[in-house]
């Protein structure tokens, strides 16, 4: 597929910029072949107060991405050796707790949901406002602290639901003896489960606290979601224990485990 041509992004914001002594120094990972818009990114985070680095195609992005482990990601949709969807799919099955934020040229739901399907936390189409990045990558890193803070307390007792175990200050599930490996939002969405047993999300509730979206035609993201989630903690995936479906609703956890 062809890459359409080069998107200005906002005219040049990076000036009267100060630094923010204030700001925790974030580590930000941006994987992007345009140069200009990569160079701009760079300059105005590095100005703001973040530690930058880039990363010109998707091969050199996972490789980034695994060896750094930056505090968040900015990811172009398309990309040469390797696309923003593989990038992603990549990250999450072997960092899964490293935020992305996905750029894509395309205003087409679908390949925001096959993004956010893939574990992107967030997406911002171009052309875009670098102070609107910038808001979109204090969200996503909010969200993160804040999950961290509120579900991860040291005095916070584990939940457990049969073989099911999940420990909050450390943000580990284990179910028996075996560890399982989930993304931000498949964490969340399990520890939202098992702590209300019985209780039914819908997905549009789902969309909203999970992932702050309350747009028509995501509920697929959801629904993909909860299939990997199965897939890693459920014996049988195909007729699960745990997480079941309320059919026309949506999901909740089973009060009988």
């Amino acid at each position: 597929m062809m890459k359409p041509a080069p998107q200005k992004i906002a005219a040049d914001e990076t000036k009267n910029l100060e630094p923010q002594s204030s700001r925790d120094q974030a580590a930000l990972l941006v994987i992007e072949d345009d140069e200009k818009i990569s160079e701009a990114i760079s300059e105005y985070f590095t100005r703001v107060g973040y530690t930058v680095k880039t990363a010109g195609d998707g091969l050199a992005g996972v490789q980034a991405a695994l060896q750094d482990r930056p505090d968040v990601i900015v990811l172009d949709l398309m990309l040469p050796k390797m696309d923003g969807l593989a990038v992603c799919r990549e990250v999450r099955e072997k960092a899964p707790y490293i935020p992305i934020l996905m750029l894509t040229a395309k205003d087409d739901v679908v390949d925001k949901v096959l993004g956010l399907e893939l574990g992107a936390d967030d997406y911002i189409t171009k052309p875009f406002s670098l102070r609107e990045l910038e808001a979109r990558i204090k969200s996503v890193l909010r969200r993160v602290r804040n999950s961290a803070r509120t579900e991860g307390t040291e005095d916070e007792a584990p939940i457990v639901r049969g073989k099911l175990r999940i420990d909050p200050a450390k943000r580990e599930v284990t179910v028996g003896d075996r560890h399982v490996e989930l993304t931000p939002k498949e964490f969340e969405l399990l520890r939202l489960f098992a702590t209300n047993p019985g209780r039914v999300f819908p997905r549009k509730y789902l969309l909203e606290k999970i992932w702050d979206y309350s747009y028509e035609g995501y509920d697929r993201t959801i629904d993909s979601h909860i299939n990997r989630l199965r897939a890693k903690i459920e014996d049988n995936p195909e007729d699960p224990s745990m997480v079941l479906t309320v059919w026309g609703i949506g999901y909740k956890f089973s009060d009988e485990v």
